[in-house]
């Protein structure tokens, strides 16, 4: 695969040398084009060390070669990757001004376009940078909006380039998404995913929770989308976008999570508990702040409704898949829930290992059913979720769909 790594001029253009990092560890060959302005903020003689290619930043650079530059990366690339993208550089793709090498390779390349903005919060909510992006989704450019947080210009709001491990996700799976016609084997499947970490008020100001990103049940929705399922997906508190073509609903509490996974299982054929919902919540939030005293602090905790046992037996013929995150016996404590809790599929994997554990994007994961174990070997979340997919539709395809 090769990826071009267009970068522009913007404070957070060092960033892009961590989503470089991040497409050469999915396997990608990445060609930089760096703006004039780009140069600015991060050296060529980075990105050549790091991506072992020539970077590219004249139109008209004397060259030995040939070929013309531009059109010849346009004809090899599989996907063009702009971030930063700065409110100039979307005025340009947008209006088909072609006055750099990277506006010029825009308009000359037929591979899919991602394009993770950033710049100031008033610049990103201006009229003007508001239309030039309809008109380039209008258009099917891919997009990876900026995040809301503190900016370089020591303001608030959205405008911050999102992080690298997202756009490098994204950007996967849009190289995925063109590189293969996904099976369409899940048309007719109505799938309801939970996903991410639930929050349990201590006072306004704390609350219990886990490291779950979202990312696993995430990817499981991506997945399911692209084969072809109408998918709702019910995710806690997390800092990645919604998957395209989902019916996203957004929960704070393990109650608020079993509220709408029972008001929206009618029709469920299949079920993904993926999300990390909180075994215990405070059995009183206090109404005020909790002032530290130098003296000890108890909690009296109350367990939270175990929504995948409590699912499990309202399932009829929907088939139930439940995630187990373990740090030890892991294969054990699978087959224990898969007993207990009546579901069909447990998938289980060690979080305290670095590579398959919170908010990273591979995944080392062992999928426990009555027909035995299957262990997989390290995979990006993407994969882990069609092999999670691949497992469930083996057991789906020996029973009929439930009657509406």
């Amino acid at each position: 695969m090769i990826v071009a790594l267009g970068v522009t001029g913007c404070i957070a253009a060092y960033k892009a040398v961590e989503v470089l990092r991040g497409l050469q560890k999915r396997g990608a060959s990445v060609r930089v084009v760096l703006t004039p302005h780009g140069a600015e903020f991060v050296t060529p003689l980075t990105f050549q060390a790091i991506s072992g290619f020539p970077v590219i930043q004249e139109m008209f650079e004397p060259t030995d070669d040939p070929e013309i530059k531009h059109i010849q990366l346009a004809q090899s690339i599989d996907l063009l990757l702009v971030a930063p993208a700065t409110a100039n550089t979307l005025a340009k793709f947008a209006n088909g001004i072609a006055d750099d090498f990277l506006s010029t390779l825009y308009i000359s390349n037929t591979a899919p376009v991602l394009v993770a903005p950033a710049m100031n919060v008033e610049m990103w909510a201006h009229p003007a940078t508001r239309e030039n992006v309809q008109r380039l989704r209008d258009r099917g450019v891919h997009f990876v909006d900026p995040e809301e947080g503190y900016l370089a210009c020591r303001t608030v709001g959205a405008g911050r380039l999102a992080e690298p491990d997202e756009i490098v996700r994204r950007a996967w799976e849009i190289i995925a998404g063109a590189t293969s016609t996904p099976a369409q084997d899940l048309r007719g499947e109505r799938v309801l995913i939970t996903a991410g970490p639930t929050q349990e008020a201590i006072d306004p100001v704390r609350f219990l929770s886990n490291r779950s990103s979202g990312k696993m049940g995430f990817a499981v929705a991506e997945a399911a989308i692209a084969r072809g399922a109408d998918v709702t997906l019910i995710s806690g508190p997390v800092a990645i976008a919604a998957p395209e073509g989902a019916r996203t609903i957004s929960v704070l509490t393990a109650a608020e999570m079993y509220e709408a996974v029972k008001d929206n299982l009618a029709g469920a054929t299949i079920v993904v508990m993926a999300a990390a919902v909180a075994d215990y919540r405070p059995a009183s939030a206090h109404n005020q702040k909790i002032k530290k005293n130098g003296s000890a602090l108890v909690l009296d905790l109350e367990p939270t409704v175990d929504i995948l046992a409590a699912v499990a037996r309202k399932k009829a013929d929907c088939l139930m898949i439940g995630f187990a995150a373990e740090t030890e016996n892991v294969i054990a404590n699978a087959r224990k829930k898969l007993a207990e809790k009546g579901a069909d599929l447990i998938v289980a994997n060690d979080v305290s290992a670095s590579d398959s554990g919170f908010d990273v994007d591979t995944n080392r994961i062992s999928i426990v059913s009555s027909d035995g174990v299957v262990e997989l070997p390290l995979l990006s979340k993407v994969d882990a979720a069609e092999k999670i997919i691949d497992a469930a539709m083996k057991i789906r395809n020996a029973r009929p769909l439930p009657t509406a």
